[in-house]
């Protein structure tokens, strides 16, 4: 299967900002709609302390993550003398920071639903493939930023090629709950063990540029099903040179039984033509091994066939495991927050009159549209929100202010300092 990377722009229920940080600052500030250069350079200096806080935010969030994986990372040996109500307690904490910065990153979580119904329509990987879930606690897929990827397949044996058209997601991360070992069968316990799935683990990973269709590949516990068509492949011939084989055996079976029993000494007596008939009917046996042999090794052929493309199409997809990961969904969650500020602020700070929250709205998505050709859903109400909270918002009504640039600077010289209250009074003394 040959790709052709062909990029669209996502379509307006994305909220994932897809432009750096620093490129949309440079944009602002080249705008015409500061009075001189002086104001230019506050507005620089209120989104670096803006970043700062944040960066101090996310520092806090990132500690407390690490903190609450401990319990649950497969790359640390679980405490048998840890009391189950601290797990119980780590595991919701856990899920819940992860899912708050997932969330500020703009990821957004895709419902199970969605997932199997994808897989079913699935148009790239061609493999059927089942995981099952209740191998697991729980299962949690995120998705951020869409596009649309042509992919050239080939068909019935390469006599065939076509071009498709897929949706692909950006970025994905999984997040995989193992059962402890209480809670899963003996069996199913063993399998996992082989697929290095530690019981009360939490697995999660991070892949980037994955189709819509193929997040059910993602799984640890994942296994190549046969198709319709390769059963078809592979029973047809299978009964064509089987059943003659069987019938010669049919007919010739008894005289084999006969010989055998009298060269154990079990009575009876032989004729030459029946020593024949059991030669015969021997070679047949050997025959019949043999061909079981052969469709055995045809099965597995194509089955390792299928876990190759299987494997290959995850492994050059993974980004990061595990703990691995937080220090990226950290820097992307701040990075976003970053942007949605700088964004909110301008705007209101440049309006001429007082907008309301969907005029803002409106103004911010038409400007990155048209500055930089993308089409998204602004989180406006979050953006709103940590103005809001930095004490730079004031609302009256329907109609949003913010404090003017030399009030908004002192605003964050004191929350900056209020970080460091001990620093602080040391200073002033």
């Amino acid at each position: 299967m040959t790709v052709v990377r062909h990029h669209t722009a996502v379509d307006g229920l994305d909220r994932f900002i897809p432009v750096r940080k620093s490129d949309i600052l440079s944009a602002l500030v080249e705008q015409d709609a500061f009075a001189d250069d002086g104001e230019r350079e506050k507005f620089c200096r209120l989104c670096e302390m803006l970043a700062a806080i944040y960066h101090y935010d996310c520092f806090k969030m990132l500690e407390r993550l690490r903190d609450d994986y401990y319990y649950f990372s497969p790359e640390v040996a679980r405490h048998a003398a840890v009391d189950g109500l601290l797990v119980e307690r780590s595991y919701a904490d856990l899920v819940q920071t992860l899912d708050a910065v997932l969330k500020e990153a703009n990821f957004v979580e895709v419902p199970h639903a969605e997932v199997g119904d994808a897989h079913r329509r699935r148009t790239v990987l061609r493999v059927e493939v089942e995981a099952p879930l209740d191998d697991f606690r729980e299962v949690r897929f995120y998705r951020r930023g869409r596009h649309d990827e042509q992919f050239e397949v080939v068909e019935w044996f390469g006599l065939r090629r076509r071009t498709i058209q897929a949706e692909v997601y950006d970025d994905v991360v999984m997040m995989i709950a193992a059962k402890s070992a209480a809670e899963v069968e003996t069996r199913k316990l063993r399998r996992l063990q082989r697929r290095k799935i530690i019981p009360g683990s939490v697995l999660l990973k991070y892949f980037h540029n994955v189709a819509s269709s193929d997040l059910n590949a993602l799984f640890p516990n994942v296994r190549v099903v046969m198709s319709r068509f390769d059963k078809l492949m592979l029973g047809v011939p299978a009964l064509a040179g089987g059943i003659p084989i069987l019938l010669n055996l049919y007919a010739t079976t008894a005289v084999l039984i006969l010989v055998i029993g009298f060269y154990l000494g079990l009575g009876g007596t032989v004729a030459d033509k029946d020593m024949k008939t059991a030669l015969a009917a021997l070679g047949g046996l050997v025959a019949l091994g043999g061909f079981a042999m052969q469709q055995w090794v045809r099965y597995q052929r194509q089955s390792l066939k299928y876990q190759v493309e299987l494997t290959e199409n995850v492994y050059f997809r993974n980004i990061n495991n595990n703990m691995g990961i937080f220090d990226y969904l950290i820097g992307a969650a701040e990075d976003q927050e970053g942007k949605e500020v700088f964004l909110a602020y301008h705007f209101l700070h440049v309006a001429t009159s007082p907008p309301t929250a969907d005029e803002l709205d409106s103004r911010i998505e038409a400007w990155l549209l048209k500055t930089f050709g993308i089409n998204l859903d602004f989180e406006v109400d979050g953006a709103l929100d940590k103005l809001q909270r930095l004490g730079l918002l004031e609302r009256k009504g329907e109609r949003l202010f913010v404090s003017p640039l030399d009030g908004a600077l002192a605003q964050l010289d004191r929350t900056w300092r209020g970080l460091f209250p001990r620093e602080a009074q040391a200073a002033a003394q």
